[in-house]
């Protein structure tokens, strides 16, 4: 069972998505806090598998919330929501450490799939935005990039390519199907390849690696 935690400051937005998580047989909506502060402490006092956090919200907004959230013992996955799909605050929750970003007008079947595979393990963002909200800053010439690139030059060839198709946003099990290994043999590379290039999820490596210049083609 997923024990879930839904953040917003708004009781219809917390209402609809508490509906839809609870028609999931295997998503238990355990705590819904109305702002990052009150997400603390619900946290603190459960245990909670993955949180939907709004990014714009009184008292303490989602990018803090998520940021301290992942400082807690154990720490829930976290999906970041937003109304715009280009809201700079977006690339901040990411890098504050969220698993992944939704659109509110997300698919309701898209939103439960997410909280799965983000539970599991994997990253889940909204296609379009991720492909315009990632561009934007990739390609703004950030002093970064040579950063970037020196740190993922500390990874093997092998993760190199692994980190690649991560970036690109497939599965372990794509990942193991593109490049004839083991699901359990990728699981392992990402798990060196995270604690190499000092980040604490899949879309943190992802956005590492194309700042890096390290995802080409086929996306």
């Amino acid at each position: 069972m997923i024990r879930a935690m839904i953040v917003d400051d708004d009781a219809l937005v917390r209402l609809g998505l508490a509906d839809l998580l609870g028609s999931d047989e295997d998503i238990d909506v355990v705590a819904q806090a109305s702002d990052g502060l009150h997400a603390i402490e619900l946290a603190t006092a459960h245990r909670i598998d993955v949180a939907l956090v709004d990014v714009r919200m009184p008292r303490m907004d989602g990018i803090t919330a998520t940021a301290r959230l992942r400082t807690l013992p154990h720490p829930p996955k976290i999906i970041t929501l937003t109304t715009f799909d280009l809201d700079e605050y977006v690339y901040n929750a990411l890098a504050a450490g969220a698993d992944g970003f939704l659109l509110k007008d997300t698919d309701p079947a898209e939103i439960l799939r997410a909280v799965h595979l983000v539970a599991a393990g994997s990253a889940m963002l909204h296609p379009t935005a991720a492909r315009r909200l990632i561009d934007r800053y990739h390609h703004s010439g950030r002093p970064q990039a040579a950063a970037a690139r020196a740190r993922v030059d500390q990874l093997t060839p092998r993760e190199q390519d692994v980190l690649s198709l991560l970036a690109r946003g497939d599965t372990n099990a794509d990942i193991a199907t593109a490049l004839g290994m083991r699901e359990s043999t990728v699981k392992a590379h990402v798990s060196r390849i995270l604690t190499a290039l000092d980040v604490t999820n899949r879309v943190q490596a992802a956005l590492l690696a194309r700042d890096a210049d390290l995802v080409h083609g086929g996306e």
